[in-house]
């Protein structure tokens, strides 16, 4: 196997830690033109899309790539803003404020960079980029809080693959998931009461997740129930009672049985059974992108109301709240033991020094 060009060596060139925060992806304009490779990288993953390869070949090539990208294109278009598709800029802002967040407790060199699994920049080209850049050990850290094998584990993939055709490999860590970590759910908490703070409170809760294939679930994929454990303990947190909160899936694809209850059906029952205000919220997106700002916040809206529901709210995802990026410091610090030293805290440093000397002066005493 050829292995791919190293970069030219420095002598005394600093070593750094790196953390690669990687997303899905998003195609680089809300055109046809743009969403054709881009589904065609997605949807040939066969970690997605598990039908044996010669007839999703057929099926991909000869229907999917020459009637989807179209109809892709008008639901980018909706959503799209002036400094792009919403997923990136989100990406991209969380991993500055996560290198300004470690760069106040962190002493050892870091390095933070962004990637999508599809699409730009890709996770080979930004991990070459952070290894010419003296990055020695990476950790790799999916924007999935829930693990599941067609999104962290494909992440998980494309770096492996790139690390196999590195010769002077750099060490490599990842992080499956953080589905109950608590700041991780603090974060979720606080966001929503956030929002309830200036909006009101709903009659219903709806936490949707993406969903993914029944079978996946029965063939020994965790995600349905790291979804419901963070669904369990979200509610939790907000102090909510059974009736007051659902927890659905969302986005299905083609005939087959997807995971239960389905977010729009249940909308759609909500809207016929009365409920005055749902509040819908994706704790398992931390950027809002297509599947938030335009399946839910637009379609979903429009599932509640038409049945007859009064009042719909879309709570944003977590993107840049301060809760959020802390949390996102607080879970890779955790990730990194051992490959960067937090700076000294010379407070509580103090403290500890005195609350020693308190302690001998006592023991003193008593003798």
């Amino acid at each position: 196997m050829p292995y791919l060009k190293e970069p030219d060596y420095s002598h005394g060139q600093q070593s750094k830690t790196g953390i690669l925060l990687v997303n899905l992806g998003t195609p680089e304009a809300p055109t046809a033109k743009a969403l054709r490779p881009y589904l065609k990288e997605f949807l040939s993953d066969p970690r997605v899309v598990e039908i044996p390869r010669a007839v999703w070949w057929l099926i991909l090539n000869g229907i999917i790539l020459n009637t989807r990208p179209k109809k892709s294109a008008e639901k980018y278009a909706a959503i799209w803003t002036a400094d792009g598709s919403p997923l990136r800029v989100h990406t991209e802002k969380q991993a500055k404020l996560l290198k300004g967040w470690l760069g106040e407790k962190v002493a050892s060199p870091l390095m933070v960079e962004y990637a999508m699994r599809y699409g730009k920049p890709s996770v080979p080209d930004t991990l070459a980029r952070m290894k010419a850049a003296g990055c020695d050990r990476i950790l790799i850290l999916p924007s999935y809080p829930q693990y599941a094998a067609s999104s962290t584990a494909t992440a998980f993939d494309a770096a492996y693959a790139w690390l196999l055709k590195t010769r002077n490999q750099p060490a490599l860590r990842t992080l499956k998931h953080y589905h109950d970590h608590p700041t991780y759910i603090h974060a979720l908490a606080a966001n929503i009461r956030d929002y309830w703070q200036m909006h009101g409170r709903p009659d219903v809760l709806l936490m949707s997740f993406h969903g993914v294939p029944r079978y996946t679930l029965d063939k020994g994929d965790p995600y349905h129930c790291e979804c419901h454990k963070t669904g369990r303990l979200l509610a939790e947190a907000l102090g909510l009672e059974p009736g007051q909160f659902r927890l659905t899936f969302q986005s299905r694809f083609g005939r087959a049985e997807w995971l239960q209850p389905y977010t729009d059906k249940t909308l759609e029952t909500l809207g016929r059974e009365g409920v005055g205000r749902v509040d819908v919220v994706a704790p398992g997106f931390t950027a809002d992108c297509l599947e938030t700002l335009e399946e839910l916040a637009m379609e979903g809206r429009a599932s509640f109301l038409q049945a007859g529901g009064k009042e719909f709210h879309y709570i944003p995802a977590l993107n840049e709240h301060p809760q959020w990026i802390a949390a996102l410091g607080r879970i890779a610090l955790d990730n990194l033991g051992g490959w960067a030293s937090e700076t000294w805290d010379r407070d509580a440093d103090e403290r500890a020094r005195q609350a020693s000397k308190n302690l001998a002066l006592n023991l003193g005493a008593k003798r």
